[in-house]
Parts: structure tokens; sequence; C-alpha cells
């Protein structure tokens, strides 16, 4: 017995019946020779850890473009919070924690530049509309690796996919993941808010701070322990119902007076057009596109030029924006 055989026999032994056990994967679309040493969930965690688009995340906005601050989140920065927050509760509830980091790692690598308002931006204009849940898929599919992709399972797939919108993951893990990127965001942006004096802690509304806490680290600690508590052998992962609203009415609170911000006219009306003229100079001058976005056979020039644009850090899309006199 090997090393990978030996924790897949862990897994079977520790975890919980409802968690995904890596040797009933449902395996990768491309067939290959399995590691002696690591579960596929391993192998998936390492591959995203690795991958170029993965340490673009640091270079890429949370919330604020170009702060002017050491302390503020990156995507990068967010990504790993979700990933501390999604483990916790996986390893509390005896799930498959290497799932659960794999997904969280990988939910955000088709993020844009400039935050949601770089996404907003490119929804405009790309036919079809973009998501970074679906071009978070598309990354690790087909554009990582010089088009190749990184063959990642059929789970950490589908938990990356279906982080946001109205689909819900296949696995538990990929739901934790999808509730964990909602309990980082609201509550460490939130907390960016409060530092570039964007909001006041006398503006977050008192219903939702009696219930959930009065500083993002209570709240964290709050809403993981009202999941874990639920969920403690069952086949979901439930929050009680009061607590969720609460969440949910502090996620509205950051959207209508953080993300919307006054204070961040400025940003909206400087950065608000960047990506889609990017993306356009790009479709008309589309020798220009790097040779490893037209890898994948059958690709349209639209979708080539938007991968190229949505996986630029927000330093080089402004130098290009500069340079190209756009």
């Amino acid at each position: 017995m090997n090393i990978r055989e030996r924790n897949e026999e862990t897994e079977l032994a520790m975890l919980a019946p409802y968690a995904c056990m890596s040797r009933f994967s449902k395996g990768r679309e491309t067939d290959e020779e399995l590691c002696d040493m690591r579960t596929c969930f391993q192998r998936d965690r390492d591959r995203i850890i690795h991958s170029k688009a993965f340490r673009r995340l640091m270079h890429k906005t949370q919330v604020f473009i170009s702060p002017e601050g050491d302390h503020y989140r990156t995507r990068l920065t967010h990504t790993l919070e979700v990933s501390q927050i999604a483990r916790t509760i996986a390893v509390s509830l005896k799930l498959n924690e290497d799932l659960t980091e794999a997904i969280a790692l990988g939910h955000d690598l088709g993020h844009t530049p400039f935050g949601h308002l770089g996404e907003e931006d490119l929804d405009r204009v790309v036919p079809g509309g973009f998501h970074h849940n679906e071009q978070s898929v598309r990354v690790v599919k087909y554009v990582e690796k010089d088009g190749k992709g990184l063959n990642l399972t059929y789970e950490v797939m589908d938990g990356i996919l279906n982080h946001r919108g109205a689909c819900l993951p296949y696995t538990l893990e990929g739901k934790i993941v999808q509730i964990s990127d909602k309990i980082a965001y609201i509550n460490h942006d939130i907390d960016d808010a409060l530092r570039a004096d964007i909001i006041s802690e006398d503006d977050i509304p008192r219903k939702c701070t009696d219930i959930l806490g009065e500083t993002p680290r209570k709240r964290i600690d709050f809403l993981i322990r009202d999941i874990v508590n639920n969920s403690m052998d069952k086949p979901d992962i439930i929050m009680t119902p009061y607590i969720k609203e609460a969440m949910y009415e502090l996620r509205r609170f950051l959207f209508d007076n953080v993300y919307n911000a006054k204070q961040l006219a400025f940003e909206r009306k400087k950065y608000g057009s960047c990506l889609s003229r990017i993306y356009s100079y790009y479709l008309e001058n589309f020798d220009k596109v790097p040779a490893e976005f037209k890898n994948n056979e059958g690709i349209t020039r639209e979708q080539a030029t938007a991968d190229y644009t949505a996986g630029m850090t927000d330093r080089f899309a402004l130098k290009l924006y500069d340079e190209l006199g756009l």
C-alpha cells in the first residue's frame, strides 16, 4: 500500500459518511496515472497553487483599486481568507479538507482586474456576458499551461463553477466554500471600508451587529460556529434562518454603502471602462493576442480576447491602457 492509498483509507475511516472521498472521485476529463503520494484532491490543490493565474491574484483588486496602504485586501488575500474559513468548517464537520481547500483556492482564478467593476465592464461587451465563476473554470480547463489546462477533478471544477449563482455545488465541500466566500468578503470588505473611511462603525446596521457581533473577527467566529452546530452529522450545510438573514442584510448594506459608495465615484469613472476598451482593441487587433490564448481548437476571437483581458492584473491592464492611448 503506497502513501496515497493509505491516505484514502484514512479518509474512509475518519471522515463523515457525507464527505466526498477522494477514492470515489468522479475523476478527470482526461485520465492520468495516479500519484503514489497525493490523493486526487491534494494534486488539484497543488496544481492551482502553482498556476500562473493563482500568482496573478496578488495584483488584482478586491475592493479598492491601487489603495494607498499596505493592509487592504487583494484578490489573493481574499482567497486565502476564504480557504481558512472553509477549512475550519470542513475539519469541524469531518468533511474532506483537501477538496475544500482546492475549491477555495481556485474559486476566483478567473476574476478580472479592478474587482467587480472590471467584471461588470467586461459583462457589457463580451458576447453571452461575463461571469467570473465561469471564467475560473475556463482558466483551469482551457487557459492554464499554454491552453492545456490543469485537468482538475470533476468535484473541484463543480465547486469552482457553483461557488456563486443559482446552482448548488455537488458536494458539501463545495457548499462550504460557497458560504465561506460570502462570510469572508462581507466582513473583510467592511473592515477595509472602515479603514478607508468609506463608512464608520455607526453606519453598520445595528440589527445585524446585535446578532452577529461587533467586529469582523467576532462575526466570522459566530457564523462559523452557527454553521458547524447546525450542520453536524447532517447531509447539508445549514445556517440558523435569522442568522442567515442578518448576514445577507449585512451584504446588502455592503453593496449599497461600499461598492456603490459616492466616495468611489472617481474610481468608477476612471476605471469603469478600461477593460471593455482593452477588449475592443484586441478584438480588432487579434494578431496581438498572445498565442497561448488561441491554442484551443474552435475557440472564437471573442472568447480568446476575453480570456486574455480577464487574466490581466490591475497594473498590467493600466499600463496597457496608457500605452495604447485608450
